[in-house]
């Protein structure tokens, strides 16, 4: 069943209605330079919020993204919020590093093409604009998915999708879409009527009634 994420999360109501809706997850990025940046604190307030009046709706999972941390860094901070996964969003990491937060309990997902994709739990497919990945709006090489799919690899595709487009991401066969700047009015300004409409576009799944 393909699952949905939302990715940049800034605030509690947002989160809350996310979870109310049945979003699988919700992602909380920690890299520095990052217009939806938010701190450990923030990002326990958001989790304990959206766990505390998600009813009736199962809890969500929380995914952190990072950049420039450390395995260490990044374990810390897991600890703190917390987290269920964690998103290597940088080709800075390798296997050791997966090694080092799986051995923590974590799932790990990892940007294609890095050297710790081929060790973590779901390759990441996400659109480049520039130097910049990730909150681009630009689409990801879909074909890549299919390509994945068949090497055994689960994969969460991001870039670009929006309402408009939802159904033919989930057509690729991902396991989780992940949709992020379509949904704002701002950069980490997330509305959620937006957000019913890609719901609306997906595939209905039990979480998402």
């Amino acid at each position: 069943m393909m699952e949905l994420k939302v990715c940049g999360i800034t605030n509690a109501e947002f989160a809350v209605e996310a979870a109310r809706r049945g979003v699988d997850y919700l992602g909380l990025i920690f890299a520095a330079k990052s217009p939806r940046r938010v701190t450990p604190a923030q990002a326990r307030g958001i989790a304990a919020a959206a766990l505390e009046r998600r009813a009736p709706s199962p809890a969500p999972r929380f995914v952190g993204v990072f950049v420039e941390q450390t395995p260490r860094e990044i374990l810390e901070i897991a600890k703190a919020v917390p987290l269920n996964a964690i998103q290597l969003h940088s080709q800075d990491y390798d296997a050791d590093a997966v090694a080092t937060l799986k051995a923590a309990g974590l799932e790990i997902w990892a940007l294609d093409g890095s050297a710790a994709a081929a060790a973590a739990d779901a390759t990441l497919l996400d659109g480049r604009d520039g130097a910049r990945c990730g909150g681009t709006g630009k689409l990801a090489d879909w074909s890549r998915v299919a390509e994945l799919k068949r090497a055994g690899r689960s994969v969460v595709l991001a870039g670009g999708i929006s309402a408009s487009n939802a159904a033919e991401a989930a057509a690729t066969g991902a396991d989780v879409i992940d949709v992020n700047s379509s949904i704002e009015t701002s950069p980490g300004h997330k509305d959620a009527g937006l957000l019913d409409g890609v719901i609306a576009a997906l595939p209905k799944s039990p979480r998402r009634a």
